[in-house]
């Protein structure tokens, strides 16, 4: 029976590799995801186009100026002359923030007296607007630390001194790449999972293989086998690149992160194979684990925290095998977590695959005919 089912896995990997379609599926995508993920999904923003309306024309407001741009955050593209200048820059979205200082900014901060900044801001994408207004904070509090110290004013009698956890430099990449293990390998488990019983069908091969000594439990079996190897390969590729190409830090355990990677595997493989189970065509087969991969990957925490869904929708991200993997790979990844702390993870990704292979496996067997 081994032979047998050892057999089908090795006609798996044959069709695969041997369509073009199916490599390409393969070995593109995860390239091409990984490369545009790792560059261009960050949190953070860089170079944010700024407009100053600068009516002062005293010491201290040429200093902020100076050093607003001389921040890796901020580009200066136009310096206005009046206020009919701001509306087109923003309606246009030309720029993301536009600071005006008053005529009499240097005056009042010479007096000791306090001295107002105006920021107007693009608030259609809030949460870039918010980041943005952050940076800029961090700039005038340092401002006016300096500026308390030149006038040898004592300064705020509070400081606030902080530190960053697990993420030092707040990077997102380290926050956004670990991710990515899941997300791709999730993607090509799925969709090479989800081919294998419909390429069977659609190519008229279906019926050749239920006259084999194979039981449909042990189909199952050889259909699944490739796709955990692929996934494997696929993880392993993701993880070595985070690490060696995008310097992100790899603290817990290999062996916990590589455990929590089979059996997240082990269940997507059985929601692939439920998937192929009832489709037809291959193309149904596609569109199918696309279905499930979108509200999959939004349901996550892949990028919005799950404390911030409603409650109804909580509940649901309980059944998304994602969810738990990503806490396994970043606490892996960034926290130095191994088999202990991460065993709350493992067991909800076991049942799921248990589950979803029984479901297959019935499938499976009242569509055979």
């Amino acid at each position: 029976m081994l032979r047998h089912i050892l057999a089908l896995a090795w006609k798996e990997f044959l069709a695969l590799l041997r369509d073009p379609r199916s490599r390409f599926v393969l070995i593109g995508p995860p390239i091409m995801q990984l490369i545009i993920f790792g560059y261009a999904a960050s949190f953070d923003l860089d170079h944010v186009p700024v407009a100053i309306y600068n009516q002062d024309s005293g010491a201290a407001g040429r200093e902020l100026v100076s050093r607003i741009e001389g921040s890796p955050h901020f580009q200066v593209i136009s310096h206005l002359d009046h206020d009919a200048q701001i509306p087109p820059l923003v309606d246009n979205k030309e720029v993301l923030l536009v600071l005006h200082i008053g005529p009499r900014f240097s005056a009042h901060l010479a007096q000791g007296q306090t001295a107002d900044l105006q920021v107007i801001l693009d608030g259609r994408n809030s949460n870039t607007a918010l980041l943005a207004l952050n940076y800029l904070r961090s700039i005038v509090l340092d401002y006016n630390q300096h500026l308390a110290a030149a006038q040898g004013q004592t300064g705020p009698p509070v400081k606030l001194s902080m530190r960053a956890w697990y993420n030092e430099d707040l990077d997102s990449h380290w926050f956004i790449i670990p991710g990515i293990v899941g997300l791709l390998t999730l993607v090509v488990t799925l969709v090479v999972t989800a081919l294998s019983v419909a390429r069977e069908r659609e190519q008229g091969t279906f019926d050749q293989l239920l006259v084999t000594p194979l039981r449909p439990t042990a189909i199952l079996i050889g259909k699944s086998i490739p796709g955990l190897v692929i996934g494997i390969i696929e993880a392993t590729f993701i993880i070595v690149v985070a690490m060696l190409w995008f310097d992100i830090p790899l603290r817990g355990e290999i062996g916990a992160l590589y455990l929590g990677l089979l059996l997240f595997l082990f269940s997507a493989v059985g929601v692939g194979l439920m998937i192929s189970a009832i489709s037809v065509t291959q193309q149904q087969a596609v569109l199918g684990a696309f279905l499930f991969l979108v509200p999959a990957v939004i349901l996550s925490g892949f990028a919005t925290p799950i404390a911030n869904m409603p409650e109804a929708v909580q509940y649901l991200t309980y059944l998304d095998p994602l969810r738990y993997f990503l806490v396994i790979v970043r606490g892996v990844f960034l926290e130095g977590d191994g088999y202990a702390l991460l065993m709350d993870q493992y067991w909800p990704m076991a049942i799921i695959g248990v589950v979803s292979l029984a479901a297959a496996g019935w499938l499976f067997r009242h569509r055979m005919y």
